[in-house]
């Protein structure tokens, strides 16, 4: 059975979008614990490397982070940035 090829980018984009939704869930829950946070710089940097998906998600099913309209403005760019990438590797 040939095994099926993915592309570095789509790999790539699974990773990110998936670790910045599981950090949006961890600092939701340090911020309720009154513990340890995850840095904004952070969670904004991932957002905008591609995991903008992960961190609109994050933003909805968290709660989290939802009155600071610079991190659903980060995460939309980093969205429309990863949906950029992928169309141009994909239809070039």
């Amino acid at each position: 059975m040939e095994l099926i090829k993915t592309h570095p980018l789509a790999v790539y984009l699974v990773l990110v979008n998936l670790s910045l939704f599981c950090l949006m869930g961890l600092d939701k829950l340090k911020a309720r614990m009154d513990s340890w946070r995850i840095s904004e710089k952070t969670l904004l940097l991932l957002g905008l490397a591609g995991g903008g998906i992960g961190g609109l998600a994050g933003q909805r099913l968290f709660h989290h982070k939802t009155r600071k309209k610079y991190f659903t403005v980060c995460f939309a760019v980093g969205a429309l940035l990863a949906t950029a990438a992928v169309l141009w590797v994909y239809l070039r």
